[in-house]
């Protein structure tokens, strides 16, 4: 999963990370409550919010509200372009300029964990704590950093499962039984399964999902890497054996979001792990050939549902911002019951309230959000570290060899945790 996912504007991605304890050296003072985080705690006044490019119109319209309510605490948006790296690399040159222009930034779940290391994310905590408990538990995890929030939860987001359900009346349960059921696809003369195993971000994501629904894990809490493991090996496998047996197809290897998402509505695919957004876009389109045949189910795993990756975004105030308890308001006017239906309703975005998966008019307009709530419930974070670049490029690049069959799974693996271990010890 890319942040702010950069794909077709069809619609402002639902879209996967999160956080509870990190390797890495002691956060700035500004975690203790000291130095940069004192200041501005009581002022108001006028404050800039940043985000990437807002392809679905959502942010601007809440603006107009908040500013037509607070005409002296006005926000100017600073919007970024729709590059997850690209947004990723300013809001840091910012903050190492210790700039006070950025006030509210929106962050991807994954930079959490860095930015609250290096000191420059606000503690959520005392005079600037927010109300966190309706929100779902692993949302608020995203948020936190070593039994810290900095960050409110904002948009969430999960794999899921579509599957053609003409030729699949019951969605597999298991991993093993979807890969059983790859002879219907056969049968059809179409792939059977898809996800995201191109060499990019996504690869990441789906790689975490195959080796913690198998029971593995990446980084244990100590942000040490954990893939010696036979768990982490069986999920690995299951990837590599399916690419070798066919069951995902050759092509499979260079998708991101948009080239499945197509292959799907073409017709051409069995199953599809995605992300929500798909749902309305495979109903609506002209050209999909499935807006009447396909279902929608949780991610298989190993005896339930599988462990999707957590996606997202949360909302965080710079220590270096000179109005803190304003830019704290916006927080909760951002992450406001009124507002989490408005992400949902006007820009495909996954809210952060429990209470709105089971809204029964919400539902009947996202029919995907009981799936979305069982996916996110059963979700787990990518790596939390501080070194997050450097360990999800040696995920990418060990993973995608193993699956290719460039290399074996056990070599994989044993240079996957030798580069993460380097990662970390820079």
């Amino acid at each position: 999963m890319k942040a702010r996912l950069n794909i077709a504007a069809a619609a402002l991605i639902v879209g996967a990370i999160a956080l509870s304890g990190c390797a890495g050296g002691t956060p700035a003072a500004s975690s203790a409550g000291g130095g940069d985080a004192a200041n501005g705690l009581n002022d108001r006044g006028p404050i800039t919010y940043v985000q990437g490019k807002d392809n679905s119109n959502v942010v601007r319209p809440l603006l107009d509200k908040w500013n037509a309510l607070h005409p002296d605490q006005i926000v100017t948006f600073k919007e970024q372009s729709d590059n997850a790296d690209q947004q990723h690399d300013d809001l840091v040159q910012r903050f190492q300029a210790k700039a006070t222009d950025y006030d509210v930034v929106d962050v991807d779940v994954v930079w959490t964990a860095e930015f609250a290391a290096k000191g420059w994310l606000q503690p959520l905590k005392d005079t600037m704590a927010v109300d966190t408990s309706k929100m779902l538990p692993a949302t608020v995890k995203t948020a936190t950093y070593k039994g810290t929030l900095y960050a409110a939860p904002q948009t969430s987001d999960g794999g899921i499962l579509y599957y053609r359900k003409d030729l699949v009346p019951t969605p597999p349960k298991t991993w093993d039984e979807m890969m059983g059921m790859c002879s219907i696809a056969k049968a059809n003369n179409i792939g059977c399964y898809a996800g995201q195993f191109a060499k990019y971000e996504g690869l990441t994501v789906n790689v975490a999902e195959a080796i913690n629904t198998a029971g593995g894990t990446i980084v244990g809490e100590d942000g040490k890497p954990t893939l010696d493991t036979a768990d982490a090996k069986t999920g690995l496998n299951n990837l590599a054996a399916a690419y070798k047996d066919g069951n995902i197809p050759t092509e499979g290897i260079t998708y991101q979001e948009e080239q499945g998402r197509q292959a799907f509505e073409d017709g051409k695919l069995l199953f599809l792990r995605n992300w929500p957004y798909v749902y309305n876009l495979a109903k609506a389109d002209g050209a999909s050939t499935v807006k009447d045949t396909f279902g929608i189910a949780p991610l298989p795993g190993k005896d339930g549902p599988g462990a999707s990756s957590l996606g997202g975004h949360n909302l965080a105030v710079s220590v270096y911002s000179k109005n803190k308890a304003t830019a704290k308001d916006f927080l909760a006017f951002m992450t406001s019951e009124e507002t989490e239906k408005f992400y949902a309703t006007q820009g495909s975005l996954a809210p952060v309230l429990t209470s709105l998966y089971d809204d029964p008019a919400l539902v009947a307009q996202l029919p995907y959000l009981p799936v979305l709530k069982t996916s996110i419930e059963n979700a787990v974070a990518r790596p939390v570290t501080p070194f997050y670049p450097a360990v999800t490029k040696a995920i990418q690049d060990n993973a995608y060899s193993a699956i290719k069959g460039e290399k074996s799974v056990d070599a994989a693996l044993a240079d996957m945790q030798n580069a993460i271990a380097s990662a970390g010890s820079q």
